[in-house]
């Protein structure tokens, strides 16, 4: 996804729900004094704060593509760096390098986690968190639509994230490079509420590759039909909030 095509205040419309896992990253994620911490793919810095009080006393620095997020954040006053997070290379190794939802829109994980490693210090720790909704509603859905409307010619060089890999494909690649590993899913249940909820989250991640590619009607319309599906995959319970279970891999790597 471009990284001018984000828009800050619409992803942090569910700023508690998306810092949710980070911190249960971070809180697993050991390291007995680091000095350089890097979050890549920061986005708006939500997770900057809580990364300084989980390691004390290292510079935290937020690294992403986007000018939009990056402004907001450096407003948490922490450092910050624009930069393709696909290509980024440290000045210096770092000692925790962490990720939340950023690496699933990289293709190449094959090649991209190796090289990743070689940017830890020794002992360093590689803390990735990543979403596996490839299969859902919430992403299945944005695919079948996109190729079956009148803007399907539109949409046909236009997709979001790629499916990450299966856990195993992970273990079997970082597993030889590692001195440490652990591996786990976690299934979040998120109540959400207010008008199209669903769809106000993707808004402000998956659904963006569509919506920049759609004007005028083309876009109304695509629009229309993934709030239909969404209100079907993701009925009002009897209060009318919205539950949208997520799924989400976790990947801790310790180098020598």
């Amino acid at each position: 996804m471009s990284a001018s095509s984000w828009d800050a205040a619409q992803y942090l419309r569910f700023e508690d729900e998306r810092l949710r896992p980070a911190l249960d990253l971070m809180g697993r994620a050991a390291h007995p004094s680091p000095r350089r911490v890097v979050d890549l793919g920061c986005g708006a810095g939500n997770a900057l704060p809580a990364l300084a009080a989980r390691f004390p006393g290292a510079a935290i620095t937020g690294v992403d593509g986007s000018a939009a997020m990056l402004a907001k954040a450096a407003a948490t006053g922490f450092a910050t760096e624009q930069a393709d997070i696909a290509a980024w290379t440290p000045a210096e190794p770092v000692d925790v390098l962490f990720s939340n939802a950023a690496l699933q829109w990289l293709s190449g994980h094959d090649a991209l986690f190796p090289r990743l490693l070689t940017h830890l210090a020794p002992g360093g720790v590689l803390a990735v968190q990543m979403p596996a909704m490839h299969a859902a509603p919430l992403r299945a859905e944005q695919d079948r639509i996109a190729r079956e409307g009148p803007w399907a010619a539109a949409l046909a060089r236009v997709s979001s994230a790629p499916a990450i890999l299966d856990p195993g494909d992970y273990y079997d690649l970082l597993r030889p490079r590692v001195a440490a590993l652990d591996l786990w899913v976690t299934e979040y249940v998120h109540v959400l509420r207010g008008e199209d909820a669903v769809v106000q989250w993707a808004m402000g991640t998956s659904l963006r590759p569509f919506l920049d590619a759609l004007e005028g009607e083309m876009r109304e319309g695509f629009l229309g039909a993934y709030r239909a599906a969404m209100r079907g995959a993701y009925p009002a319970r009897k209060d009318g909030a919205v539950l949208l279970p997520f799924r989400r891999l976790f990947i801790l790597a310790r180098v020598a």
